[in-house]
């Protein structure tokens, strides 16, 4: 439309009945956009709703978002919704319940803008620690983002790189978004350019799943989380085809137990 020049970012947050969560990550995403150097206005936030049966969408909405509405249970499919409404030349997701670091969008901004970087993600710093969250972080999480040089946190990119490599994968059975960087990290390899990790803008994760499922749980998932990611069970396909839900890269240990009942 005249007059209305598109979008440098649109920031892309997949939600389903987050409103516990959405106001506090909303609130850090107008922090970061009164701090980006060309103005709020060149962000757009759009929450692809994955019907949310509580107050998400009103809550977006309340913020000025864009919403768009996604009905497969699945995280790719919900990504890719919030993706194809998406004007800006940049897109970043994040999860629902993060928070953004207030200069994310200048940092991404200038790692683009030099033309080495195809795309990669800011990594995370855990809202709180203890001694079991700890030993996650740094024991199992912190080696594997060192030694993939992939990582979690605000995830971003270029639009029309996102479109060639047609988004996320909607039929992996998990780990979709690991496979989202490994096919960005091979498009950079075509053009000299590389994954960032954007260590200065760090999103603040929640640790609510540890609140969930005990601050130790990980560990005594962690052997059948590996041997299933390389050796899918029918008992993981029965649990994905019965929620509707695609088993993400670090979900799959927490629906282990769930997956042995049914």
């Amino acid at each position: 439309m005249a007059g209305h020049p598109a979008p440098r970012f649109s920031l892309i947050i997949p939600a389903y009945n987050e409103e516990a969560y959405l106001p506090a990550l909303l609130n850090s995403v107008e922090t970061a956009r009164a701090n980006y150097m060309d103005g709020s206005k060149a962000i757009e936030v759009i929450v692809s709703n994955n019907n949310s049966t509580d107050n998400t969408a009103e809550i977006a909405q309340s913020h000025g978002c864009v919403v768009v509405k996604e009905e497969k249970r699945i995280i790719a499919a919900v990504r890719n919704a919030g993706a194809a409404v998406a004007n800006g030349e940049i897109l970043c997701f994040i999860d629902a319940d993060s928070r953004l670091h207030p200069d994310t969008f200048n940092i991404i901004d200038e790692a683009v803008s030099s033309g080495k970087v195809i795309g990669g993600s800011t990594g995370v710093k855990m809202e709180r620690m203890s001694p079991g969250i700890a030993l996650t972080y740094y024991g199992f999480f912190l080696p594997m983002i060192l030694i993939t040089g992939m990582d979690t946190g605000v995830v971003f990119c270029r639009r029309k790189d996102f479109q060639k490599m047609g988004g996320y994968n909607e039929e992996k059975l998990f780990a979709e978004d690991v496979d989202f960087l490994v096919r960005l990290k091979l498009l950079g390899r075509t053009r000299k350019q590389r994954l960032a990790h954007l260590t200065s803008a760090k999103a603040i994760a929640s640790v609510r799943k540890f609140q969930q499922h005990g601050e130790w749980h990980y560990f005594p998932l962690l052997v059948r989380g590996i041997y299933a990611m390389f050796f899918p069970s029918k008992r993981f396909e029965k649990f994905e085809k019965s929620t509707g839900m695609a088993i993400g890269v670090t979900d799959i240990f927490l629906f282990s137990n769930q997956a042995d009942a049914i």
